[in-house]
């Protein structure tokens, strides 16, 4: 089996579960060095780091770290840097809601899920970047001198009701995205993201745990399938291999086509 991120490490904010937790095993499956970030969830991190160790081919370290907090952020990577010599991947995953009416919603819960879902990007991305150019290319591990992946949602591009705060936070995330791949393209900095649909994790356990919830998610997906976590691990698996080399500032949904306006599926 090939180990396309061999002699790579990559940090994966909030990968105590769910979809982080998939991406960082199918990137150690692949060779990399796994820097696992937990805000509260220590008791998951660990989870992360023993089936990350049952591959035997790859170092872990757990990292507690907000990554709404800028000294938490530099500090989360000081001790990657010093564990394993820098950081080549950064997949900025971590994310909140906080649903409320708008009528209703506080200033509070609006800024809490800015402050997770794009200040948190803001802080990993920034200190990914310096470390990418302090350390200069490593020709010998990637073509890129360092790859960022946003973890978006399909709500930056479907509204979402009684969602603002969230669906606000993720339409700033692609734009985000687009703009650092723009300005360090010439760098040979790769800014993707992933913009996820459904997908089976205990946040939305609501939506597809009994047979009538899932059946009514399905009517949104043409596909006709809820998505795995594996199916985001995958997708990043290779948004952070050098198959991918030539695709920066682009936004992969993996959503079983739920951005594709499903309910024309019957001519509207």
């Amino acid at each position: 089996m090939s180990k396309r991120l061999q002699n790579q490490t990559a940090i994966i904010t909030g990968s105590s579960s769910g979809i982080g937790q998939a991406i960082a095993v199918e990137l150690a499956r692949e060779g990399a060095n796994i820097v696992i970030n937990y805000n509260r969830d220590r008791e998951g991190a660990k989870e992360t780091a023993k089936l990350i160790k049952e591959l035997n081919n790859t170092e872990s370290l757990i990292v507690q770290c907000n990554v709404a907090n800028e000294k938490s952020v530099e500090k989360m990577f000081a001790r990657t840097i010093k564990k394993f010599g820098t950081v080549d991947i950064l997949v900025a995953n971590s994310g909140i809601q906080q649903d409320a009416a708008f009528h209703e919603m506080t200033l509070k819960q609006w800024q809490a899920v800015i402050d997770v879902n794009l200040t948190g990007q803001f802080l990993c991305a920034r200190a990914a970047i310096r470390e990418f150019l302090r350390r200069g290319m490593r020709k010998d591990v990637s073509k890129a001198l360092g790859k960022i992946i946003c973890m978006s949602s399909v709500h930056d591009a479907i509204p979402w009701a009684g969602h603002v705060n969230y669906a606000a936070s993720k339409g700033g995330v692609d734009m985000f995205m687009k703009s650092l791949a723009q300005e360090y393209g010439k760098d040979k900095i790769r800014v993707n993201s992933i913009a996820p649909g459904a997908i089976r994790t205990p946040i939305n356990g609501e939506a597809w745990q009994t047979k009538r919830a899932l059946r009514k998610l399905l009517k949104l997906i043409p596909y006709d399938r809820i998505g795995e976590p594996e199916d985001i691990g995958r997708t990043a698996v290779w948004l952070c291999s050098d198959e991918s080399d030539y695709i920066t500032g682009t936004s992969i949904y993996v959503d079983g086509a739920m951005t594709n306006y499903p309910g024309f599926i019957d001519n509207g």
